[in-house]
């Protein structure tokens, strides 16, 4: 088997331990990666403002590719260098949707410098960041959240109201809907790093564990996928199913 280009691995649940941590093994594998040649991209739904404990783990680049590939972050300068958000009309109209379809729906958005919610998403550690008018801050990633609908349930209307217009993930973190603008997802955070330094497809290896690592997973070369991403594998097979039937209703 030849070795890769590069290795890009999802962080939760399959690069770090279940705390959040990078043990000291898998600290000295990624060092022996990058000392032999491969190098080795972290690419994550995280927000740029969850990394800065990894600083000293991303590679001599230095350069996470997070939000579920919205942002492009400078590790250890504490800087995105490249965002891909929300046009700011689009996303109005995607809030004021899911607020119609979903009564009780609160949002957040994760911005190149930090977080952005309403008063209806629940976060006891941001109260400082209630308030902003969401669709006018640069918004890579929009999070939704309704506490009081069943999770499958709100996940399928969620992608039943989006259709085409946004791409919707799912990285664990229960009863979250996570969206990303259209076509901007880990694979094209990826692909889009890959073809900026000359590494095709079939050189790279990729690394999930949950649906929205699917995209990356199937777009590069090799894909090595922790155990239960078999878990979400039907959700994601619904999701799509939804998206579709509702993207062929738009077009008629």
């Amino acid at each position: 088997m030849s070795r890769p280009a590069l290795l890009a691995t999802d962080l939760d649940g399959t690069l770090l331990r279940s705390d959040g941590t990078l043990s000291d093994r898998t600290r000295a594998a990624v060092a022996a990666a990058e000392e032999s040649g491969v190098e080795v991209v972290f690419v994550t739904a995280r927000p740029p403002r969850w990394l800065d404990e990894l600083a000293d783990a991303v590679g001599g680049h230095g350069v996470a590719l997070c939000g579920n590939g919205a942002f492009v972050l400078d590790v250890a300068r504490r800087e995105v260098v490249e965002s891909h958000p929300f046009a700011p009309a689009d996303l109005r109209v995607l809030l004021a949707d899911l607020r119609a379809a979903v009564p009780g729906i609160g949002f957040a958005v994760e911005c190149a410098d930090g977080m952005r919610r309403d008063e209806h998403f629940l976060d006891a550690h941001r109260d400082d960041a209630v308030g902003h008018d969401l669709e006018a801050v640069g918004a890579g990633k929009l999070l939704a959240r309704a506490p009081d609908v069943e999770q499958e349930a709100f996940l399928t209307r969620v992608s039943e109201v989006v259709g085409d217009r946004a791409e919707l993930g799912f990285s664990g973190a229960v009863g979250l809907a996570e969206l990303t603008p259209r076509g901007v997802t880990k694979a094209s955070g990826l692909q889009t790093w890959c073809t900026e330094r000359g590494i095709a497809a079939r050189d790279v290896w990729a690394c999930g564990d949950m649906s929205n690592d699917l995209p990356m997973l199937a777009w590069a070369g090799r894909a090595l996928a922790v155990a239960k991403v078999s878990e979400v594998a039907p959700r994601l097979e619904t999701w799509t199913r939804t998206a579709t039937a509702t993207r062929r209703r738009s077009t008629r």
